[in-house]
């Protein structure tokens, strides 16, 4: 039986396991997505870090994090402390979704669009980071259960997790010392509903973790993660049948302020903005659960570059193509693609483009190659484009560049074997994410509007 066939299998039994205690049709649920730099995150942080380095932070966080979707997203990937690296320093970039669990215990999970097991940290703990609000407890809640070990998703080849000592269990390890590890377990969600009412979901899979450690987030409402990549064991794959398979949000500029909490939104909830453009979700073997792209060409300001056809496929052994994810801050330019280093390209194109402006490069600052001073009221900037199959994904000047005080990068790093759209190059952007119809969809969009 092949991978995909037996992918396919283990998703639909799932979702036959599935129960809903709500007896209305489905429809689109609003989850309240709060950014970590705003006062009203958990992760708002009182040190009184610059912009530089905040940024500096970041970058280590975006590389670190591809390396470690790079080794969990192979088809046979355990979590395992071989195979996971990333830095779990959340600041700026990531979102906090807002919901209550079994015996109406609110939780906040730190939204992962490149991860896929949804945990949070459980009673009794026997060694967790300290988090603000109630630590949850399965011994007070009537509707929490264990999966068993004769699971699909505890046994076989292509199992998620493993059994120990008749438990189904989890054990993940992240570069810098963090980990967690527990128990799959049931539980039922309730959500908040587009018309304000609040629906249970019963059966969802997560982990129950009892032991965490050396976590960024400590000391703040965040308990865990919410995972909604293409695992059978996603947030997005466990309620693929009730919101049609999708899930979209839109990012406000990282800079700006956010007078309220933003919205996940998903199902019929997702808006259809005007001159919505579509690209297909690629379905790579070796790499099942990330969201690719099949990326074409890339102009830069009206310089279009003509790269070859095959430049950006995916290889045999698993490395090339350009995937989507919200959890990696900058875009990453494969310097490995065939033929040519693709990233050397475009930087050539950006230098062109601000040579012939007479700018004065400045040395290079938090890892950006082209960093330049900026004169007086200048916003010149060159955009970007990413022509994939079907649809071109233009990024503003403004949006494509990080901008401080005395000067300004090209805010794009470099990543050998690999391309990646990262959350800087999504600001002010409607994305969603339509698995029914295997696109990715997206227009621009004034995010400021999409807040609760």
């Amino acid at each position: 039986m092949s991978l995909a066939l037996q992918f396919i299998l283990i998703t639909l039994l799932f979702q036959f396991q599935f129960a809903i205690t709500s007896t209305s049709n489905p429809s689109g649920l609003s989850i309240k997505a709060t950014v970590h730099n705003s006062p009203q995150s958990p992760l708002y942080q009182i040190e009184n870090l610059t912009i530089a380095e905040r940024v500096e932070k970041l970058i280590k966080i975006t590389k670190s994090r591809v390396n470690y979707l790079e080794s969990v997203s192979y088809q046979n990937a355990k979590l395992t402390p071989n195979n996971i690296h990333i830095g779990i320093y959340r600041e700026d970039l990531f979102y906090a979704v807002g919901f209550t669990m079994g015996s109406q215990r609110q939780v906040k999970l730190l939204l992962d669009t490149g991860g896929g097991l949804t945990w949070t940290q459980c009673q009794p703990c026997r060694r967790c980071f300290h988090q603000t609000l109630p630590i949850f407890d399965p011994r007070l809640s009537s509707t929490y259960g264990t999966v068993p070990c004769d699971h699909p998703y505890c046994e076989g080849p292509y199992s998620l997790y493993d059994c120990e000592n008749g438990l189904c269990v989890y054990d993940a390890q992240y570069g810098g010392g963090a980990s967690t590890n527990g128990v799959a377990s049931f539980e039922s969600f309730q959500f908040l509903m587009s018309d304000g009412s609040i629906r249970s979901f019963s059966n969802v899979i997560f982990g129950c973790s009892y032991e965490s450690s050396d976590f960024a987030y400590k000391n703040t409402d965040i308990s865990g993660i919410f995972g909604l990549n293409t695992s059978p064991d996603s947030m997005s794959s466990q309620f693929s049948p009730l919101i049609n398979s999708r899930f979209s949000y839109c990012f406000i500029p990282f800079f700006d302020a956010i007078p309220r909490p933003l919205v996940l939104r998903f199902g019929e909830d997702i808006p259809q903005p005007p001159h919505l453009q579509s690209t297909l979700l690629l379905w790579v073997t070796s790499r099942p659960h990330l969201y690719f792209l099949e990326l074409l060409d890339i102009t830069v300001a009206n310089h279009r570059i003509g790269f070859q056809p095959d430049t950006f496929q995916i290889r045999p052994d698993g490395s090339g193509g350009m995937f989507i994810d919200s959890g990696c801050l900058f875009s990453l330019i494969d310097t490995n693609t065939i033929g040519i280093n693709a990233y050397q390209t475009v930087m050539r194109v950006f230098r062109a483009y601000y040579g012939s402006r007479g700018l004065q490069r400045t040395q290079s600052v938090m890892g950006f190659e082209l960093c330049y001073e900026i004169p007086p009221t200048y916003n010149d900037f060159a955009s970007i484009t990413f022509h994939f199959n079907g649809a071109d994904y233009t990024v503003d000047g403004e949006n494509g560049h990080l901008v401080l005080s005395e000067r300004f990068c090209v805010a794009i790093g470099k990543k050998a074997g690999k391309s990646v759209l990262g959350a800087w190059q999504q600001q002010n952007k409607r994305i969603i994410y339509d698995r029914s119809m295997g696109v990715l969809q997206f227009a621009d969009e004034q995010c400021i509007n999409d807040v609760l």
